[in-house]
Formats: structure tokens, sequence, C-alpha cells
């Protein structure tokens, strides 16, 4: 057992007697020192040093008595136990300095009257704060401290202190230096840590033996933010950042807050800013209804409308697991006071009955329809599924919000739904044309609106994630071609550009984002291994950290995306958000297909229904023939039996 537990495992009394011992030790040596300095001899135990001597305890053990010195429990003495401290040895200092300094005794320095106290008072600070130390184990703690990983913070405001403070108290990593482009700062201290200026950044690596950045300027704007991290990236250091300035408004920044960069500071471009008045016109005071609800888009849509203050929210979703989790996080997280009645509701899009009684009973002014299959080889190896679920899902919720009165109804799209190489992009641009249809057949009643945008950052089936994931685990990052290219934006941004198109329909509109320029998978996998502080292992740098492998394009892939089918899209009122001018089918022709798709669907003949969609939407181009599990299963068996059936006959023969 450590000596410190067998200390403090003894009674209290015995405890007292120890520190009272300790002192009237502590008074004794004082006294033998003082006669040393004033002299520069060490006397033996004359007259003149045995009365200083008791002098010396007769008065420090009933003063320390009076002030409560042995009251204090010692591994827990703070402000108020040094004052009583100061206040004994005021008291004490006083009479001994008058009885040996004022008065005199004989054969005792005058001196030693003003020298013994100060020592004395020197002696029992440094008992009690050793006493301090050793009980309480701050000196373990300190040694373990010392041990911890360090790491430099990008950022001395607000933000940084408070993410100081979380490191100290959660003894997790050790803040080594701080950097600030502020140059008031620079040369400062802060928590007894300088701040030093960004150039010596590499410095400070060398000097620290860190690998790790923490970014603590959630305020910065995103073009100075992306220029720090294009800097870091140089230094192959790990970068974390510390959550976004509305996140941390509401309370202090803690050490399990520490993430990987947001995914918009790998974007290369600034998010599209929402304008409020376009936000809120299909939702505020209104009820409003997502399909899809659990999903990745469809949940953010819900925390998007419940801070726009709607009257109701419809959560409609098949998964109950799903819908159980973004019912109980809007509950959670809605701000207190809000009045907005948010119905968790079980319902699959392709339920006409349920639907319709869904939207009947609540009457919902806005649907924003986020129920889709959207990964590409899944619904590629389940066509049949897709095709029912995208398409007549859609034509499902769309004719009930018609019939039950809704003002506005939005399609989540998809870039992949322009040109489609894939089952997935060719279902979503069937949706579109239904929804054309409907806009031209019975303009005025219902609004229909599209939004086509590219990949999300974040969903599930994303990139970033996989990336992290494997990156983690070592490797290699999988990638399916090195050129591959697509469009990004983040789940927020997304959300936010659907709730602004349904303001901007007129009826049958495709909306589209000014997205900037595509990302090149291949480069936004270097950049992630490098602000983890790896290096990519290729043929060029064989000792790197990560490989990143490259498997081949997935059934229905292609290398890059397109957002519009025709030419010259019209400005709207928001500067990046853009109407599509293209061509849609007459409500008599889709309803002709739509006919033989149902039959199609019946017959489970995969040939007939792609044939069909491939009639409603020309620019469909599959590259990897059918995909389909069963068939290809169906081929296997065939072809086995085949072969079976060859080498009997060879056997017979």
């Amino acid at each position: 057992m450590p000596l410190s537990e067998v200390i403090l495992r003894l009674p209290r009394f015995t405890k007292r007697l120890i520190a009272l011992a300790a002192d009237v030790a502590m008074c004794l040596v004082s006294v033998w020192l003082a006669f040393y300095l004033r002299t520069g001899v060490f006397h033996a135990l004359h007259a003149g040093v045995v009365a200083a001597m008791l002098v010396s305890v007769a008065l420090a053990v009933p003063i320390f008595i009076v002030c409560g010195l042995y009251r204090a429990v010692f591994r827990y003495e703070g402000f108020a136990a040094a004052v009583a401290i100061m206040q004994a040895m005021a008291v004490y200092s006083l009479i001994y300095a008058v009885i040996f300094t004022v008065i005199g005794v004989s054969g005792v320095p005058r001196t030693v009257g003003l020298i013994q106290p100060a020592l004395l008072i020197v002696l029992v600070a440094l008992s009690r704060g050793l006493v301090r130390l050793f009980l309480s184990g701050e000196y373990q703690l300190q040694i373990r401290e010392s041990k911890l990983p360090r790491v430099i913070v990008y950022g001395a405001g607000s933000t940084g202190r408070q993410l100081l403070y979380a490191l100290e108290s959660s003894r997790a990593m050790r803040v080594a230096a701080f950097v600030d482009d502020d140059k008031r700062l620079q040369g400062c201290l802060l928590g007894g840590i300088k701040i030093y200026p960004p150039r010596r950044i590499p410095a400070l690596l060398r000097a620290f033996g860190t690998q790790t950045v923490l970014l603590a300027i959630p305020s910065a704007a995103r073009t100075r933010r992306r220029e720090i991290v294009n800097t870091l990236q140089e230094y192959k250091v790990k970068v974390r950042t510390v959550p976004s300035y509305d996140e941390i408004a509401s309370g202090k920044v803690a050490v399990n807050t520490l993430r990987e960069l947001d995914i918009d500071e790998l974007l290369g471009r600034d998010p599209v800013a929402p304008k409020p008045e376009l936000l809120r016109r299909t939702v505020a005071g209104k009820t409003v209804m997502v399909t899809g609800a659990g999903g990745s888009i469809g949940s953010e849509l819900c925390r998007q409308i419940v801070r726009l203050s709607p009257r109701r929210l419809l959560l409609a979703e098949r998964s109950e697991f799903a819908v159980y989790q973004i019912y109980h996080e809007l509950l959670e997280h809605t701000a207190p006071g809000t009045k907005v009645d948010v119905v968790p509701l079980l319902a699959d899009v392709t339920d006409q009955a349920r639907m319709q009684e869904i939207m009947k009973t609540w009457q919902p002014q806005t649907v924003y329809h986020a129920a889709a299959y959207k990964h590409v080889p899944m619904v590629e190896h389940n066509p049949l599924e897709g095709v029912e679920n995208n398409v007549f899902g859609t034509m499902i919720a769309a004719r009930a919000a018609r019939e039950a009165g809704v003002e506005d109804f939005v399609l989540i799209s998809t870039d992949k739904a322009v040109r489609p190489t894939n089952v997935m992009g060719a279902t979503k641009r069937m949706a579109e044309l239904v929804l054309q249809a409907m806009a031209h057949t019975d303009p005025g009643r219902t609004v229909f609106t599209m939004v086509r945008f590219g990949n999300v950052l974040g969903s599930s089936g994303s990139v970033v994630p996989r990336f992290r994931e494997q990156i983690r685990s070592g490797g290699p990052v999988t990638l399916t071609h090195p050129d591959i290219t697509r469009y990004f934006m983040t789940i927020p941004e997304a959300s936010q550009l659907v709730l602004q198109a349904a303001s901007l329909g007129r009826g049958g509109d495709v909306f589209l984002l000014d997205m900037g320029k595509p990302v090149k998978i291949y480069d936004l996998a270097c950049r992630m291994i490098a602000l983890s502080g790896l290096t990519v292992r290729d043929k060029e740098h064989p000792g790197g950290d990560i490989e990143i492998a490259i498997t081949g394009l997935r059934p229905g892939e292609k290398l890059y995306e397109e957002l519009l089918i025709g030419e010259n899209p019209e400005k709207t009122e928001h500067p990046r958000i853009f109407r599509a001018v293209e061509k849609s089918l007459p409500m008599q022709r889709l309803k002709e297909l739509t006919g033989e798709l149902v039959e199609a669907l019946a017959r489970r003949d995969r040939d007939w229904v792609m044939r069909i969609i491939s009639e409603a939407v020309p620019e469909f181009n599959p590259r990897d023939g059918v995909g389909d599990w069963v068939t290809l299963f169906e081929a296997r068996k065939s072809a086995g039996k085949e072969a079976g059936a060859a080498s009997g006959a060879g056997g017979a023969s």
C-alpha cells in the first residue's frame, strides 16, 4: 500500500499529533538556523539557544491551535487555510520579535527575533504545501500529465481558452503552445502558455515533438479556415477542430467535442448561404410533412424545419428505428417555449391508402418527399424495388398530396438523374417526369417542385465517413477510379436548398445549385490522409502510411456527374439557385408508360421494365447490362446445369 494511503487511513487525532510534532520540530530547527545565519556558526545547545527554542514552541503551538491550523484537512487546503497560516504567523512573529528584538534576552542576538519568524513562515508554508501535494496525489498527476501527448492550439480567443480549460480538466492532452493570426496577442501568455505567430508552426512542431494541431477558430471565415488547413496539410500533422460557433454558443467546449475537420472545410468552396425569407415562406406556421424523415436528408430537413417554427411536423418513415431516433432527437433539441407538434408516423410511400389517410387527416400545406432508394449499386442489383419505391412511391405521394389540397410538394432529386447510366438515376428522372406531367395537367392546384443536387457529404454511403474509417483502420482507402469526380454539398446545405426551392417553385420546376467545380475524389482522399497526419503510400512513396487502392467502377457508376439536361438555366431570387428549362412527357404518354410498368412489375419481368424506363428516359444509357441479383443467380444456376449436362454426356460417350 502506498505511504500516502497509510497516512490517510490513520485516525484523525493521530494525524493532528503528527502535524503538531512536525511544527515543534520546525520551531527548533528554525531557531538553530537563525543563530547560524546571524553568527555564521552552528551553536551547541547553550542557554540562549534553548531559551529561544522553548519560547518558539510555547508561542507557536497555542497560536496555531487557536487559529485552526490543525482543524484543516491538509490535502484539501486552499485559500482559507493559507489565510489562517498567515494570521497565525503574524501574531507569532509580532510576539517573538517583541521578546527577543525589542526587549532582548541574554545570550540571544536581537536579530534572531526577526530571522527566526521569517524562517518558520517558510518552513510551515512549505510543509503544508508538500503534504497537500503528496496526500492529494497531485505530484502523480503532474508526472502523468508530463507524459500526455502535446498539441498546438490554433486560435487564442475565447474558444481557445475554453479548450485549454477542458484539456486541463480531462488530462487527455497537454497544450504546448498557442498560435494566432492576431499580432496583438502574439508573444502574450494564455493560461501560462505562450502565443506564437503562424509562421512559427514548423519550429513549434519540432520543438515540442507534436504532430497534432487543434483548430479553435469557429468564427473565422471559411476562406481563411481553408487557407489554414491547406498550410497545415504541408506539415503532415493531424488536424482536429472544435464545433462551429453556433454549436458552442450555448455551452462550453469539451474534449469530447473535438472532431475531424468539418466536411465543408474539405469542399474547396464556401457553403451556399440561405435566404431567411425563402426558408420560412413555406414552413413557418404551417403543417409540414417529410417522407423518408429518418434518412440522411430527411432527418436534416426535419431539424431545419423545426427551427423555422412550423405549426406541426409530420414524420413519415417506414423504418421504425429511424423514425424513433429523429422523433426523440427533435423533442430533446426543440427550443423551450416553442410549440411544434411533432407527429411520428410509420408509413411506406408505396402504400396508397396510408398516404391518403395521413394527408387527409392532417392536411399538410407543404410536403418534402425525401423517401427514395439512393445508393447506386444497391438499386442496380435490385432494380424492380428501385422502380417501385422511387417512381411509384413518388406518384402515390404526389397524388395523395393533390387530393388533400397540399400547396407545395417538393421532390428531392439527384444529379444522377441527368443522362443516367444506372437504374437509380433513371428512376429519379422518371419521378421528375411524373411531377412535371402532374404540374402541367392541373397547374396551380398543388405546386410540384424538384430539387436536383450532387453528392451529400456525411450522408449514409458518403465517401467521407467511409474514407475516415478506412484511414483509422490503417487503410487501404478504396477508390473506384483515379479520375472520378463529383459535385459535393453538405447535408445542412442540401436541406436548406430544398426548403428554399419550395418558395421559388411555380409548378413543374427543376431547381439546381451552382455547386462550383466538381471535386476529384482521389484528391479528396489524399487531403483527408494528409490532415490525419499520415502520408499516401504509392510507387513514388513506398514508405507512406496509407495506400489508395483502385477497385474499378461499380455497376452503373459514372466518372463524372452533371446537373443539367438542357441548356441556359434561368436565374432565381437566390444567386446560387437556378431553374432548369427541360423537356417533359405529356400526361397521356406518362400514363401509358406507367401502366405498362405496373404490368411488368407484376410479372417480375426485368427486361421489360428496363425497356419501359429507356422509353421514358431516352438519355438512359446503362453500360453494365442487367445487374439484378435474381437474374444473375438464375443465369449462374442455368449455366451450372448446362455444364453438368455436358459433363454427363461426355462421360456416356
